[in-house]
């Protein structure tokens, strides 16, 4: 190994990461992902779990993987375009689409992976993109491999996103050498999250669509946090607010679904189309069909399982009003996600190390996931936590800080 090259490209980054309080390790956790974990033997209370309806052990949906192993093996053998593709993958989409209530689906790899693949599959370096200031890490890097002109509109800030839609369009023109408002081959796409994971909000998807309609653009959601959260029946953002569906809807089957993978859903034209052009989807080795098959048996359980959605709600609101008795500021949330805002990055790193010592997981989120000086302690909740163990998180919490 060459060292000193090694240094070159790294050591600089390394500690100025450590001088910071950005420094990350992993943590070793000896247990299944549960309410309850363990950490260097101890039992500890897990607040900081996306598998919000705690599905991951669930017996006979881990026997239902179980049995797809033993008929499908451990790998699928190659792309889905080859001879990757399996019963088990048809069968999971078209049960995506069906509880997303959309004409098709398409599963990929990784949330990540579709969220990468569809958006540079949809537009190119003629187009036009629209984007929340908070959306996550998948979407900027689909946006900059797709090299389409991005605008950043402010934090849920409609007024923003249609002063940023008519600043692409008199640029459109003016590139087209056309008259302003003849933007007839004008290309944009909003692309927002549902719920935002660092703050638990939630895009006004009424609004949203009521801009993409009269603005001609398309508009995308990645509902990896809200996909069997928000909803009577964890449907998603639409369900939530009774409207219509976005025109693409992206997710996750690795948080509430507690599998593996990532989906988009929406019409059959458009599923045909990332078939043929994303290229997250074409060039990658299919997820296990065992793994496709789990996905499928586990959204089924939501299905069937509604109460499981409404407990996740009643604990979210039931730990709120906890945090707020013991004097913590929170916000309103309709999402699983609570966000205590500490601001230091420092400060934050000592009270999740002090929790974590008291029996409580909860991690500090830092810079570069939320802006500097806006350090938190990320609270996510799961559907089995019961009352006596919030209200012991809640008072740990409030004590510490």
């Amino acid at each position: 190994m060459n060292e000193r090259i090694l240094d070159f490209f790294t050591k600089d980054a390394l500690e100025a990461a450590r001088a910071n309080n950005t420094y990350r390790t992993l943590r070793h956790i000896s247990s299944p992902e549960a309410s309850h974990v363990t950490i260097a033997g101890k039992d500890t209370v897990l607040l900081a779990s996306n598998s919000y309806l705690d599905l991951a052990n669930v017996p006979e949906l881990k026997q239902a993987m179980a049995d797809a192993v033993l008929e499908w093996g451990t790998g699928s053998g190659g792309a889905r375009l080859t001879t990757g593709n399996k019963t088990p993958h048809d069968e999971l989409e078209e049960f995506i689409a069906k509880f997303k209530g959309e004409e098709a689906a398409i599963a990929f790899n990784t949330g990540y992976m579709a969220n990468v693949g569809t958006i540079s599959a949809l537009c190119g370096k003629n187009d036009f993109i629209f984007s929340d200031e908070l959306n996550h890490a998948s979407i900027i890097d689909g946006i900059r491999l797709s090299r389409a002109k991005c605008f950043v509109y402010k934090h849920n800030d409609m007024a923003d996103l249609e002063r940023a839609i008519g600043a692409a369009k008199a640029e459109f023109c003016a590139r087209e050498k056309l008259a302003e408002n003849a933007v007839s081959n004008f290309r944009g796409l909003i692309v927002t999250d549902a719920v935002f994971s660092m703050d638990g909000d939630l895009a006004n998807l009424p609004k949203l669509l009521r801009i993409a309609r009269a603005r001609d653009c398309l508009l995308m959601i990645d509902e990896a946090h809200a996909t069997g959260v928000l909803g009577r029946t964890g449907r998603g953002l639409a369900e939530h607010y009774n409207c219509e569906h976005a025109d693409v809807t992206v997710g996750t089957l690795s948080k509430a679904v507690a599998a593996e993978g990532g989906f988009v859903a929406g019409s059959k034209q458009l599923i045909e189309f990332l078939k043929n052009k994303s290229r997250s989807f074409i060039f990658t080795t299919a997820m296990a069909p065992a793994v496709a098959a789990a996905a499928l048996h586990n959204l089924q359980f939501i299905d069937a399982h509604p109460e499981r959605v409404q407990q996740l709600r009643d604990n979210v609101k039931f730990f709120c009003d906890t945090l707020r008795l013991h004097g913590l500021q929170v916000p309103q949330t309709e999402s699983a996600i609570i966000p205590i805002i500490i601001g230091d990055e420092a400060k934050a790193l000592r009270i999740s190390e002090t929790l974590q010592n008291e029996g409580v997981l909860i991690p500090a989120i830092r810079y570069p996931t939320v802006a500097k000086g806006q350090a938190r302690l990320r609270a996510s909740l799961m559907a089995t936590h019961t009352k006596e163990e919030l209200e012991f998180a809640a008072a740990k919490i409030a004590e510490i800080i």
